[in-house]
């Protein structure tokens, strides 16, 4: 009864593993997230958030700047960038009071909490990137990459 009973056990065991591996995977990073109930400084030193601002999500810029973010996320998510968006103008949101945009606008926030850079008209993920990649801290963290 033993030998049965390991083999049938031994049956389910890569099945087992195969689960377990799949549960202990990382969730993918997640590049796009509402803004309206976000604080900066959960930010600080750890991501980039760059944050878009317009009044509807139906403004046209808007939706041209989602499709230029999202169509190279892994470009932004190798620079630690997270997109934060509000469509929201009433009630004011603490992204809002804290940025102050008018109408559609890109904020780009550093690591260090400060802005960056202020765009009142879509961005391509190449001139963000080229921006971004000045940065002192980035160069820091590319010279770290390629030392170890």
């Amino acid at each position: 009864m033993k030998p049965i009973l390991a083999l049938v056990l031994s049956s389910f065991l890569p099945l087992t593993l195969a689960v377990a591996a799949q549960a202990s995977e990382p969730e993918p990073p997640t590049l796009v997230q509402p803004g309206e109930e976000v604080d900066l400084s959960s930010f600080l030193w750890h991501k980039r958030p760059i944050v878009v601002f317009a009044d509807s999500p139906e403004d046209p810029r808007f939706k041209e700047q989602m499709i230029l973010l999202t169509s190279e996320a892994e470009a932004l998510l190798e620079r630690d960038v997270v997109v934060l968006t509000d469509t929201t103008p009433k009630p004011t949101s603490a992204l809002r009071k804290q940025l102050r945009p008018r109408g559609f606008m890109l904020v780009l926030v550093g690591k260090d909490g400060g802005v960056k850079l202020r765009k009142p008209h879509p961005w391509t993920v190449r001139e963000l990137s080229r921006t971004i990649d000045k940065f002192q801290d980035r160069l820091r963290e590319v010279e770290d990459r390629r030392e170890n």
